[in-house]
């Protein structure tokens, strides 16, 4: 059985990809929206490849409407830790995880497809409300509605099978599961090299210092 797995070449992904991957073939979805961190599109190359994976790149230009420190260069990325710890920050891109299932629904049901794999996390995660269970619940709910494989009952199954872990726990199933994770880039900043200094980066490394584990995508000290 093939499923589909929404690819942004990070490490949430590419776990999800792992654990997809386990199971059966995989169909690799990345979204090219605008990102200021356009890199991340080369890194899902790399892991779609190292698991062979068919990969799809979908364009999406959401630097249209702006409102992110992803998508509008006028907006610096936040550094971890300078705002509010209940406040949405503004790395935030409204409405993209919502966009991005529904794209990704599309393609797993013109394909054939039964399982979507999203790799959203809820609990050491930035704050974006759409990486919690209530919208994911939500979502399935409507997409069944809405889509002619709900209407027959046999709907597309969307899993988030890393939503209720802690990043070191994400980055120890990844070692488990002998996932690429030198492949996988999560830096938010525009560069080359990740900034360290970014709020993806710091979960990042706060995540491989729970492990206890040296992070294979960082230079050897």
């Amino acid at each position: 059985m093939t499923s589909l797995v929404v690819l942004s070449g990070g490490l949430d992904s590419t776990v999800c990809m792992a654990l997809a991957a386990a199971a059966g073939p995989v169909v690799a979805l990345t979204f090219d929206y605008g990102q200021r961190h356009f890199h991340e599109i080369d890194h899902a190359a790399g892991v779609a490849g190292y698991y062979r994976a068919d990969h799809v790149v979908v364009r999406l230009d959401l630097t249209g409407w702006g409102g992110s420190a992803l998508t509008d260069p006028s907006i610096d990325v936040p550094l971890a830790g300078s705002g509010a710890s209940d406040a949405i920050p503004a790395t935030y891109v409204p409405a993209r995880n919502l966009i991005f299932l529904s794209v990704a629904m599309g393609v797993a049901e013109a394909r054939g497809l039964d399982d979507v794999y999203l790799g959203v996390n809820a609990l050491d995660y930035s704050g974006y409300p759409d990486c919690r269970p209530e919208f994911i619940e939500s979502f399935t709910r409507t997409a069944e509605l809405a889509m002619k494989r709900g209407v027959e009952g046999n709907p597309v199954r969307v899993k988030t099978p890393l939503i209720t872990l802690s990043k070191g726990e994400i980055v120890r199933l990844g070692m488990e599961l002998d996932a690429p994770l030198r492949l996988t880039w999560s830096c938010y900043q525009g560069g080359t090299v990740p900034c360290g200094a970014c709020d993806s980066c710091a979960l990042r490394a706060k995540g491989f210092a729970e492990a206890g584990v040296p992070d294979p995508a960082l230079p050897a000290a």
